[in-house]
């Protein structure tokens, strides 16, 4: 068995147990190693101490049950969470909510934002290759990448947002509020009003545009027919435009069999596509876009479609 492997299998044990109580010591027997080389390792791959990951995760579960259940009881709510998820107290769980997200559980509960969470990791994925055109399938996620030439630029219309933005984190390796996520609401509420919708896909993306130090710029918008006046700053009535502009692409794309599980893997992936251009020695640039296309009923897919360029030799 691969180290990684080893390490795997204890995270998937984590997972299945989560709101229960986990000692070092059996995650250890479960990948065949000492608890003091299990820890050592394990911080080395999931760059997270054994402890601090198993509290994030059951972070995850317990912001994810208080908004499951309506009850007017939120006190006595909270503290039930707190509990089912591993919590000793509820001000043990309110402090580690806090410390994460910036936020208590009663503030969540009334006001349930859109929150980024330190993701369940998928080994396999630093250490499996794939060529171009040849699938990939990981945690029940198809991966596919290849590069494409956009011939004509593809418009957008919607709403933009300057949101938090932190250097050196990806998407599934950090904790606190998801800025992108509340744009996205926005977004909902006002796309059907959006005029000369294709109706084939929406767009989000990260670009530093005109944003203030330590934010990034966000478009969420809807696909338009090239005649709309959609070239980027075109204003609209109340929407924004934005272009995807002609160049050569990576298109990464990711079906999955429905949203909650696309979406849960979605920081594995965009890690792994940052390993898989390193590999095949590319460099992203610029932005970042990630498209949602309708699909058949049941299915969940999306393409990032990320500009690069041949890294040089000292990258």
């Amino acid at each position: 068995m691969h180290a990684w492997e080893a390490i795997q299998t204890s995270l998937n044990h984590i997972e299945d147990c989560v709101g229960e109580n986990i000692e070092i010591e059996e995650l250890a027997r479960i990948a065949a190693l000492s608890p003091f080389y299990y820890q050592r390792l394990f911080a080395r791959l999931v760059k997270k101490p054994v402890r601090e990951y198993i509290k994030l995760r059951r972070l995850v579960r317990a912001s994810t049950a208080l908004c499951d259940d309506a009850s007017s009881d939120k006190q006595n709510r909270i503290i039930d969470v707190a509990v089912e998820y591993g919590f000793s107290s509820r001000e043990t769980f309110t402090r580690a909510f806090k410390d994460a997200y910036g936020i208590s559980p009663a503030q969540y509960q009334d006001d349930p934002v859109g929150l980024e969470n330190f993701d369940k990791p998928d080994l396999l994925l630093n250490y499996v290759m794939v060529d171009e055109g040849v699938p990939l399938i990981s945690e029940g996620i198809v991966l596919e990448y290849n590069r494409k030439m956009l011939d004509e630029p593809l418009y957008f219309l919607g709403i933009q947002e300057h949101v938090r933005f932190r250097h050196g984190k990806m998407y599934g390796e950090k904790t606190g509020l998801n800025g992108p996520a509340e744009v996205w609401d926005r977004f909902f509420k006002i796309r059907k009003d959006i005029p000369g919708k294709t109706g084939r896909c929406n767009i989000g993306v990260h670009y530093k545009g005109d944003a203030p130090e330590g934010y990034s710029t966000y478009f969420a918008g809807a696909e338009v027919a090239p005649d709309r006046p959609s070239a980027p700053g075109t204003e609209d009535s109340k929407f924004v435009g934005w272009q995807l502009p002609v160049r050569e692409y990576v298109v990464c794309a990711y079906e999955a069999e429905n949203e909650e599980q696309l979406f849960a893997s979605l920081g594995s992936m965009m890690k792994f596509t940052r390993f898989w251009l390193k590999s095949h020695g590319l460099r992203a640039e610029g932005f970042f876009p990630e498209m949602y296309f309708q699909t058949a009923k049941g299915l969940a897919y999306m393409e990032m479609w990320v500009p690069f360029k041949e890294r040089e030799n000292n990258e």
